[in-house]
């Protein structure tokens, strides 16, 4: 009898294991890959040097543990190409098994996972702001194109044993493509690709332009498939969210800022440098408070409507040096509107620059924004 139960259990297993690729395309049901509060597990496997055991050390799975204790219920996981593969393709073995131990854990820990292609050698989000945009040939090429596809190929041969309402594909990060219809024929091509293989996984997909909320609604999204999630990334008003970041130009701003309100004074906009004011001069007139939010979701919002979809914000955050009382305004208003909507979300990020874990000292450095965000 325990051998016939064994067999009976490893036979549902097996079928549950490959209940996303057992189905037609035309005979597709909505999976249960129910999100709504999270964080981005970020410079780990993305955006990060470490290598060897201190990258195997940074992330474990206490860490999963912690963020399920705390009330979350997903993460979204960015990865990078030059962590998966070197330049001649090949696997790096090492990544990959960090990878599926993070998704192991997560799902040991009832957390789910959107696994994020962050960053491709074709392909970087900041190129633009860091000298670099002629490195992006993804939109030109049709070789990077196939690239991108063949390595979502070797992700989905690895990932579709796991339950698709378990784990979900977001399969590029921040678009950056100077016209719309190149995102979208981009989107379409592998989509189809993913489908063949894995008619039912959940797709997330963002918008153009740093998957900006005023570029959704350009969006073209393949029609007839429920599986596919919505995003969007906020960091608006940046003035705020990125103050004293270095890698902007705004960041150099060192006068003060509002919230809710007008964000800088005329006073503080005479006294900042001239080479700041055309950057600084929305932020003298525009007042920016929790209907501004509401105002600059609203495409969003309508998208998700029209194709009948989940909306998700897969970034916003405030930097670590940011006026905390400010952040956390700023932070309750987001959550408000969030709620509002049905929008579910993602903060940037859990132990990075934007977190509230500090890995180092293993402690919360910022406890009231996690209380913030777990408030009901």
């Amino acid at each position: 009898m325990r051998k016939i139960l064994s067999l009976a259990l490893a036979a549902t297993t097996l079928l549950a294991l490959t209940a996303c690729t057992s189905k037609k395309t035309t005979d597709v049901g909505v999976n249960n890959f129910k999100i709504e509060r999270g964080t981005n597990v970020s410079h780990w496997l993305s955006q990060s040097e470490e290598r060897g055991e201190t990258r195997q050390l940074h992330i474990q799975e206490d860490d999963f543990a912690r963020l399920d204790s705390l009330g979350f219920d997903f993460v979204r996981l960015p990865i990078d190409e030059v962590q998966f593969w070197d330049e001649d393709g090949n696997k790096l073995p090492e990544a990959w098994q960090l990878m599926t131990n993070a998704i192991n854990w997560a799902e040991k820990h009832h957390l789910r996972t959107i696994v994020d292609l962050h960053i491709i050698r074709s392909h970087y989000f900041n190129a633009v702001n860091e000298g670099g945009s002629s490195a992006n040939t993804l939109f030109t090429s049709e070789k990077a194109q196939q690239d991108l596809i063949n390595m979502w190929y070797q992700l989905s041969d690895v990932l579709k044993g796991y339950s698709c309402d378990s784990v979900a594909y977001e399969f590029m990060n921040e678009p950056v493509a100077e016209e719309h219809e190149q995102w979208n024929k981009l989107i379409l091509k592998v989509h189809k690709a993913l489908r063949e293989r894995e008619p039912q996984r959940t797709l997330v997909i963002g918008s153009n332009m740093w998957q900006s909320y005023e570029t959704i609604k350009y969006l073209t999204v393949p029609e007839g498939d429920k599986n596919i999630i919505l995003s969007f990334h906020y960091y608006n008003p940046m003035i705020l969210t990125h103050y004293g970041a270095w890698w902007t130009p705004l960041g150099k701003y060192t006068g003060k800022v509002n919230y809710p309100g007008i964000l800088v004074s005329k006073e503080d906009y005479e006294a900042a440098s001239d080479s700041l004011k055309p950057m600084l001069e929305p932020f003298t007139t525009q007042e920016w408070n929790i209907d501004k939010i509401r105002a600059d979701f609203k495409d969003a919002i309508e998208a998700a409507k029209k194709y009948g979809l989940q909306l998700f914000c897969g970034e916003w955050g405030v930097y670590e040096p940011v006026d905390r009382e400010l952040a956390y305004k700023w932070t309750k208003d987001m959550l408000t509107v969030f709620k509002e909507n049905n929008i579910a979300w993602t903060t940037w990020c859990y132990d990075a620059d934007f977190g509230f874990w500090d890995q180092q000292k293993h402690a919360f450095k910022d406890k009231p924004l996690v209380d913030l965000l777990m408030s009901k």
